[in-house]
């Protein structure tokens, strides 16, 4: 899975949607997704912080910690503006920040509390997508193609090549960002 820089410098326009998005009240604000042990889904609001290093979250003790420490897997999706339907999508995995230094500078410029039992994630990106709904929302009556969301997606070309063929990672590659138009129509 790619790292989000390693997203953004394949794709920069759709990172600084999706960053704007998640940043358009001030800190990042999302629904963070995880695998509960029993396999069902559990959804928490969250504070995703991106930086030119990546796309971290500061996660206190709590059912998505255990969460994320036992099955990396997550999903995380923009709070709903207040003018619009538009939303940003990402799926990837989470991984605790092991480096102490590394995790001491962001805690530090990121103003952290240092006396509050959080752990830092990294979050890998597999799937990155925005979908912006115009000015008829997300459930336009019309139904017309012009009311359709326009829909950008990304996905990391070295986590579907391994998928295809059962490899590791061999190497970055540009994936094609798909529009609405590209997309099977529902």
């Amino acid at each position: 899975m790619a790292s989000w820089s390693e997203f953004a410098s394949d794709e920069p326009g759709l990172a600084e949607t999706i960053r704007a998005l998640l940043q358009q009240y001030g800190p990042g604000l999302g629904y963070l997704a995880t695998v509960r042990a029993d396999g069902g889904p559990r959804v928490h609001p969250v504070s995703p912080v991106i930086t030119d290093e990546g796309l971290f979250c500061f996660v206190v003790d709590s059912p998505k910690r255990r969460d994320l420490e036992r099955d990396g897997r997550y999903a995380l999706h923009s709070f709903p503006p207040e003018d619009s339907d538009d939303e940003a999508y990402l799926a990837g995995r989470a991984r605790p920040v092991t480096d102490q230094a590394r995790v001491a500078r962001l805690a530090d410029s990121l103003r952290a509390a240092p006396h509050v039992d959080w752990r830092l994630f990294e979050f890998s990106v597999e799937v990155a997508m925005v979908a912006r709904h115009g000015s008829n929302g997300a459930t336009p009556l019309a139904g017309g193609a012009s009311d359709r969301p326009a829909v950008q997606v990304w996905l990391d070309p070295a986590s579907a090549a391994a998928s295809r063929s059962g490899a590791g990672r061999r190497g970055r590659r540009r994936a094609p960002v798909a529009s609405e138009e590209a997309l099977p129509a529902a």
